[in-house]
């Protein structure tokens, strides 16, 4: 090797997990392909603050620069300017290699480590190097998901008089939204503020709606997206359906309610709930008894608007073009049944925070009124009007957040929104029992903490600790769990257990990620480019995120993310220019710009 103007390069990754998912024995092995490198130290292999040992580097190797490479590196940059200046060398020659910074942590990115490297070594800026090309831009814009964050940024996009394609996989927009019943910490009616807002979607000029569709495939780079939808067959005629029930009546076919979380029953042929956007109906095929070969056609029969039911009607493929794309595909909540020792789908009076909310609702199963589950004729589990009410409630957090066992990760709006279904609980029926088991209560948002101070005034039981079990005992259910503030723990009978499910991926989020080619993080939420500066892209030009398809978020955060992804989309189609992102260039294609910038001769 070489000693002319040698190059040291010291590998910094504290033991913190931050950058375990890198393999380092790969960069070390590549920055060593360079002339008049050495790798002098790895803070794995030695103490990482021994001047000493530093300063001994630096005399047997005849340093003329070091590279710091790894996690925050320019933290400790301080440290190692001091032992430079006691060698008598210029601090300005020690250049930073900071994966964070530019984005190798947040993809798990190999191969942009070694990248970031390289600009080091060649002492070419990175963003020089990886500074991506900029493409003509179309006009359309493609939404994917029709919940709240889907709405606003459609409507935004919309309103600036852009044409917008919002695809959402079920039969309506509105997304989870639309099955509560009021909204923290205001306790505002959840469907005044959103249906307007569907109302909109749907007579929008500039918005064509596709419901019951998925994205097919992706193809394209930014500013000029090829995309393929699924549009699966309704089977009813959405132009001349009047919405009229006759055939949803005639129905002889039920199964369990998708909007309604199970809690009752529905018709194969239904409208999902009374302000559906369409609001026309749709057939199930799974539910279906033509569509799964047996004989019936009772719908058609009755329907008063010839041809507008069509049973054999098929799926079809139609294919669009788009400058940006906006995922706005939400997630789905922990199934409680993973966690066994809370009894959910064992005792049927142990219920999800999202059976409650339906429950509870003035357009659910029981209109607005909380009672018992209950069998059916047939034997199904449902909720039903008259059927007894529970004198004592109680409501655990954290079901499937804050946990090692399912996910570590605090899902931020369970402490508020159980909060919330206390307070209806007290509203619904003032003399029951309300018991509110939390492990610590996360007040982030504007007017939270307001909020629990008043719940905490209502007469509601709040015992800190965590639960352990729900069993049931003659019919009566068992809470047991600690009440830390007493240092006791506590066998509670109880008629009702609300378990306060925590937020998960959807189940094609990783598909749909993988498809547009950004990265995931290890639960499955997709990556941005960066958690603090730039929350809204990713790596994929074109491609932004809003909402919680990125991580748990409320919805005040929900809509200006989403917002804030409309703008981004707004400034490229006034500019008439997108960058194409990162991502289109790959480890070889900034090493070799680098080298292209690079003064240094012998490399």
């Amino acid at each position: 090797m070489s000693e002319k103007n040698l190059t040291g390069i010291l590998f910094y990754h504290p033991g913190n997990g931050h950058v375990s998912s890198l393999n380092f024995d790969e960069i070390i092995k590549y920055s060593e392909s360079f002339k008049h490198v050495v790798v002098i130290w790895d803070s794995e292999t030695f103490p990482l603050w021994d001047k000493s040992f530093l300063e001994s580097q630096i005399q047997k190797f005849k340093l003329k620069r070091l590279i710091i490479a790894g996690y925050d590196t320019g933290l400790i940059k301080p440290f190692f300017s001091s032992v430079f200046s006691n060698s008598k060398l210029p601090v300005e020659n020690i250049l930073l290699a900071d994966f964070k910074e530019h984005g190798a942590l947040e993809s798990n990115d190999t191969e942009l480590a070694k990248a970031i490297v390289a600009c080091a070594i060649l002492n070419v800026p990175f963003l020089d190097a990886a500074k991506p090309g900029d493409s003509e831009v179309c006009p359309d814009t493609l939404v994917i998901g029709g919940g709240i964050a889907g709405i606003q940024a459609s409507l935004e996009i919309a309103n600036a008089n852009q044409k917008v394609y919002l695809v959402e996989k079920t039969g309506t927009i509105g997304g989870h939204m639309a099955m509560f019943d009021k909204t923290f910490p205001t306790l505002d009616c959840a469907a005044c503020i959103l249906t307007p807002k569907m109302v909109d979607v749907g007579q929008h000029e500039n918005i064509n709606l596709l419901t019951y569709s998925e994205i097919k495939s992706v193809e394209g780079t930014a500013g000029n997206y090829k995309v393929k939808i699924l549009k699966k067959a309704r089977r009813v005629d959405i132009a001349t359906c009047i919405g009229c029930g006759t055939c949803s009546e005639k129905c002889p076919s039920k199964t369990y309610s998708e909007f309604d979380s199970g809690t009752t029953l529905r018709k194969a042929i239904y409208i999902p709930f009374p302000q559906a956007v369409p609001n026309k109906y749709l057939i199930d095929a799974e539910s279906c008894r033509y569509v799964q070969g047996k004989k019936c056609s009772v719908c058609v029969k009755f329907c008063p608007v010839p041809d507008c039911i069509d049973l054999d009607a098929k799926d079809e493929v139609v294919e669009i073009t788009v400058g940006n794309i906006i995922v706005a595909t939400g997630f789905k909540v922990f199934d409680a049944k993973r966690a066994e020792q809370f009894g959910y789908g064992k005792h049927p009076n142990v219920i999800t925070s999202l059976e409650f909310e339906r429950l509870i609702n003035a357009a659910g199963p029981t209109d607005g009124n909380i009672t018992y589950r209950t069998k059916d004729k047939k034997g199904n589990w449902i909720f039903t009007i008259g059927a007894d009410v529970p004198d004592s409630v109680a409501i655990i957090h954290c079901i499937g957040s804050r946990d090692e066992n399912y996910n570590a990760y605090c899902s931020k709006v369970c402490c508020m929104y159980s909060l919330k279904l206390a307070h209806l609980v007290k509203e619904k029926l003032p003399d029951a029992d309300v018991y509110e088991h939390y492990i610590d209560m996360r007040a982030f948002g504007k007017g939270y903490e307001e909020f629990y101070e008043r719940i905490k005034n209502e007469g509601i039981n709040i015992i800190r600790g965590r639960t352990a079990s729900v069993e049931s005992t003659n019919g009566e259910l068992i809470v047991r769990s600690e009440d830390v503030e007493n240092g006791r723990l506590l066998e509670q009978k109880v008629e009702m257990v609300i378990l306060a499910v925590g937020l998960e991926p959807n189940n094609d989020a990783k598909e749909l990620a993988a498809m547009l080619k950004i990265p995931v993080d290890k639960y499955g939420w997709m990556n941005e480019i960066h958690k603090i500066s730039n929350p809204v892209n990713t790596c994929k030009g074109g491609v932004a995120i809003a909402g919680l398809c990125q991580g748990p978020k409320d919805i005040p955060d929900t809509v200006a993310q989403a917002s804030a992804a409309a703008l981004r989309v707004l400034q490229s189609i006034l500019n008439g220019k997108i960058s194409n992102g990162r991502s289109s260039l790959s480890f070889l294609d900034i090493e070799k710009r680098a080298k292209k910038l690079t003064t240094i001769n012998d490399y």
